[in-house]
């Protein structure tokens, strides 16, 4: 039956999903994040779509079908008031929300990116698409960060939040506690940093600890990270954007880390 109606209930849980009030489940919206979030093997709640879809949407419902989401033709007009884009593809699922803890993120491999305090979705994704791409195992979202599932950050991402593991909402004692214990480098990125992230060793089991685009790694983290790195940067310029920095960082972890299993 379509749904016709915005106050349908329905579609009042689909806008708390999407505003982030409910804490089991995310809200994925579009044809690739949708066929990325089937791909991942997420527990599927439901899937709103429009009464007329694109030959690939039909065959993204086709498997929604056989995984067996409920399937909920929804009027256009009505559709676009729960959407979070501006041009919507008219497809919406709700999907389990991807659990993982610390223990199982700083398990998971030797390069571990750490996030503190990141304010904006689109860095947070794009750092989330850079982890993945530079060869990192995991993330940690420490507490005072964006949420990693929010519509916004899983676009900027393009499906790597389905991939990567990432533990949320980490306090940094117990960051300070686990990475000890797992012999991890906590490695913080600091303008004022005395190690050129080039010269840094990083065959050596590390956390990149990546801080608040405004004012970077809180101090008492900080103080307490084993080393602090820097990018050297051309003058008149005094900072880049967290998210370069992540993928500079990141890609030259992997690129020693080659150099050394080649030699």
């Amino acid at each position: 039956m379509l749904i016709t109606s915005s106050a349908n209930e329905r579609l009042k849980h689909a806008r708390r999903v999407r505003d982030g009030r409910e804490d089991d489940l995310i809200f994925v919206e579009g044809e690739r994040l949708i066929e990325e979030c089937l791909q991942s093997g997420l527990p599927l709640v439901a899937c709103f779509h429009s009464p007329e879809v694109s030959p690939r949407a039909q065959t993204i419902l086709a498997k929604l079908a056989e995984r067996g989401c409920p399937l909920l033709p929804t009027a256009d007009a009505v559709l676009s008031t729960i959407s979070d884009t501006v041009h919507s593809q008219g497809l919406i699922v709700l999907a389990k929300r991807p659990v993982a803890t610390l223990e199982q993120v700083l398990s998971s491999g030797e390069l571990i990116v750490c996030l503190d305090a990141i304010q904006d979705p689109g860095n947070f994704g794009t750092i989330l698409r850079t982890a993945e791409a530079a060869g990192a195992s995991g993330v940690i979202s420490l507490k005072g960060s964006v949420d990693a599932f929010a519509p916004k950050t899983l676009r900027s991402a393009m499906g790597s939040a389905f991939r990567l593991p990432i533990a949320t909402d980490v306090t940094s004692e117990d960051l300070l506690a686990a990475s000890n214990a797992k012999e991890f480098a906590l490695v913080a990125t600091a303008a004022e940093g005395k190690t050129v992230y080039s010269q840094f060793d990083w065959r050596r089991p590390a956390v990149v600890v990546l801080g608040n685009e405004a004012n970077g790694v809180r101090p008492d983290l900080l103080n307490r990270c084993d080393v602090r790195i820097r990018i050297p940067l051309q003058a008149p310029v005094e900072s880049l954007n967290v998210a370069a920095a992540a993928a500079v960082i990141l890609f030259e972890a992997t690129r020693y880390k080659a150099k050394e299993v080649f030699c």
